[in-house]
């Protein structure tokens, strides 16, 4: 999970690690670390983030490590971005903030149930 906010991290993580191992990273330069020395089955990025935004890491992930599913997390409700999103990273989902713990599990579970 990639998010540069620690308590959006920290909350979501909490919901995950009752199912799931889950790693945190506040940055996609800290991610492009922990990927490179592990393997994921998913990552879930938050699209607005100070260095680097989520889709262009998304892609990069898509392009070193196509199976790892990606889920794009974005505080803006914008058809086209999503769109695009799903287009250049092939989404496995995406969540709009506000995000409660079942619409996180679910999305999850989808992601990957594929």
């Amino acid at each position: 999970m990639v998010d540069d906010v620690e308590m959006m991290r920290d909350v979501l993580a909490v919901h995950l690690r009752e199912d799931y191992q889950v790693e945190t990273a506040a940055s996609t330069a800290e991610a492009d670390i922990q990927m490179g020395s592990m393997h994921f089955d998913l990552v879930l990025v938050d699209h607005l983030m100070p260095g680097e935004v989520g889709l262009d890491f998304l892609m990069r992930v898509r392009e070193h490590f196509p199976q790892t599913r990606r889920i794009l997390i974005t505080g803006y409700l914008n058809p086209e971005l999503i769109s695009r999103a799903q287009q250049l990273a092939d989404l496995s989902g995406y969540l709009i903030k506000p995000i409660n713990s079942t619409q996180l599990k679910a999305a999850v579970i989808g992601a990957l149930a594929h």
